[in-house]
């Protein structure tokens, strides 16, 4: 069992990005990554049937067994794939190892905690089904209906769908097909049913050389996906996205001519069109280009400073003005990553405040025309859940006063001197995971999407391309572009059939002249949004609910 558990964590861990983007060949791995654990609880299961055997001894033991084997595989591949928490803990968390390595065992046994319930899940319908004198083999067409319930339930309870086994494709030019109609958990749930073929075949003893057959074409099939390649859509508007590269441990206080100096930096960045280098793609994956001044590239429709350590507050007077001052000067709307703060009167004459992580936007004639205050907040980084009961809690945040949670996602319609009016919707950092929450935003009308992020936080680990490869598939699900602009990387340009199409080199200054466009046809998946996860999660419950009536009915008659 353990073996198994084991197996299913390090195949799992290879699909995803480790310490940069993933060669194509390692995504082979996702329609396989299951397999062991399957193969494990399989081999639970039927000497718990038989009731013979060394292994048979423990058949009274098997949901725990199950359990456990599930529990073991989610927390060891959490721990691998989020392995950037024990650096940002012990980094920039001002964490001792110590205790920034307990804090890791303890998020990915808490995310594990799924896993085992998705085992249990699966050993439950197998048992019920062997009770009920049923093919054995049907627990296999449960599997992929189960593994899309885990994901949904991970998505909505802890709220962490990091790395759903479906955004291993997002370069699968066929594969990625699905998303605009089934989200990323339609992908998810291919991947689930080659694994479970492959389980199938492995195990049984009968139509093994069907199952892997179908297994084999499936996988040939979706390989062949890398190969195709959409047509490019055409982009007609440019966008600077700056990268300051600030530290975020340092860079929080600008003291005496520090403001001067960043805001001048600021304004040279947003106005420099001309001669400023990019990638035709991912950084180190594609050589890099040269900028041209051409006609209306040399005036930008946007321009974009991402959530960052910068000590801009909306409030502030000198940061109204300079971020007006270069709205007016480059002749284009502003959009900037800062704290939004408001106050409002209490008692005894006292003001209580209110501090959100927002991003304040500004009209080409430099008139703020509002706020979008981030509504899905970092635990552990924003705010703290259960704070009195956590009493390391202030070593995991320095003592960071817990943000307010925004309650509205706003689409704002902005034009430059320029050019016509569109619409864009902003969200920031950590919200690009919620594939349910960004559709929103399209479905309000946004023609175009902007993620301002600092992913400063992760260091040099896998954990920015791992966020840039979910951030694309929202561009895949809502057929727009979408334009990342980070505090140090990766800054990029994404269209809507999830390529790169620009990026700037990662921990550098500088600013990237993106090229993009506007769509406003919705998918399926932007107005409907998970109903593929809903449906597999309601399924999940009445198998659940099935296969305990079966095996609680089986204990009375004992």
């Amino acid at each position: 069992m353990m073996a198994g558990a084991l197996g299913t964590a390090a195949l799992l861990d290879l699909p995803f990005p480790i310490a940069g983007p993933v060669p194509i060949w390692r995504t082979v791995f996702a329609w396989m990554a299951l397999v062991p654990l399957l193969v494990a609880l399989d081999g639970l299961m039927r000497p718990a049937v038989a009731g013979s055997g060394s292994a048979g001894q423990r058949s009274g033991r098997w949901p725990l067994w199950a359990f456990g084997a599930g529990w073991l595989a989610g927390a060891v591949w959490f721990g691998l794939d989020c392995s950037w928490v024990y650096q940002t803990m012990h980094l920039y968390g001002g964490m001792s190892p110590v205790l920034a390595a307990f804090s890791l065992v303890l998020f990915s046994l808490f995310l594990g905690f799924w896993f085992g319930l998705f085992a249990l899940a699966f050993a439950l319908v197998s048992r019920a089904l062997a009770r009920r004198g049923l093919a054995r083999e049907l627990a296999w067409v449960a599997v992929p209906f189960l593994w899309l319930g885990m994901e949904f339930a991970l998505a909505r309870v802890p709220s962490f769908p990091w790395d759903e086994l479906g955004s291993s494709q997002v370069d699968n030019g066929l594969l990625t097909r699905l998303a605009p109609w089934t989200g990323v958990m339609g992908i998810s749930l291919l991947l689930a049913v080659a694994n479970a073929l492959l389980a199938a075949g492995l195990t049984a003893k009968e139509k093994r050389r069907r199952y892997l057959s179908a297994w084999v074409g499936l996988v040939t099939v979706g390989m062949g996906g890398f190969l195709v390649h959409p047509a490019a859509p055409e982009a007609t508007a440019t966008a600077m996205l700056v990268q300051p590269n600030l530290n975020v441990v340092t860079d929080d206080v600008w003291v005496g001519p520090q403001w001067d100096q960043h805001v001048a930096q600021f304004a040279q960045l947003a106005g420099s069109v001309c001669g400023e280098p990019y990638f035709a793609g991912l950084p180190g994956s594609s050589r890099a280009m040269e900028t041209k001044c051409q006609g209306a590239e040399a005036q930008p429709d946007l321009i974009a400073w991402p959530e960052s350590p910068a000590p801009f507050r909306d409030i502030d007077p000198r940061f109204r003005e300079a971020v007006s001052g270069i709205a007016r000067s480059e002749h284009a709307p502003v959009m900037v990553g800062d704290a939004g703060v408001d106050s409002s009167p209490g008692a005894n004459g006292q003001f209580s405040y209110h501090v959100y992580n927002s991003a304040s936007v500004v009209a080409a004639n430099g008139r703020f025309v509002g706020r979008y205050d981030k509504v899905h907040l970092v635990p552990f980084g924003e705010y703290v859940p259960a704070r009195n009961l956590l009493f390391f809690a202030h070593q995991i945040t320095q003592q960071l006063t817990d943000l307010d949670r925004g309650t509205e996602r706003r689409v704002f319609r902005l034009a430059s001197a320029q050019g016509e009016a569109h619409r864009y919707g902003i969200f920031l950092c950590y919200e690009s995971v919620f594939g349910d929450e960004v559709r929103q935003f399209v479905e309000l009308g946004a023609e175009a999407l902007v993620n301002l992020s600092d992913d400063g936080w992760y260091g040099d680990t896998g954990a920015p391309w791992q966020h840039l490869a979910m951030t694309r598939m929202r561009a895949i699900e809502n057929d727009r572009w979408l334009l990342l602009d980070t505090n140090n990387g990766v800054t990029s340009v994404i269209d809507p059939n999830g390529v790169v199409r620009q990026s700037i080199a990662r921990n550098r200054v500088g600013v990237l002249p993106a090229r993009f466009g506007y769509e406003d046809r919705l998918t399926w998946y932007t107005v409907h949004g998970d109903m593929v996860g809903v449906c597999c999660a309601i399924l999940s419950m009445l198998l659940l609910l099935w296969s305990t009536r079966v095996l609680l009915s089986a204990a009375d008659r004992r």
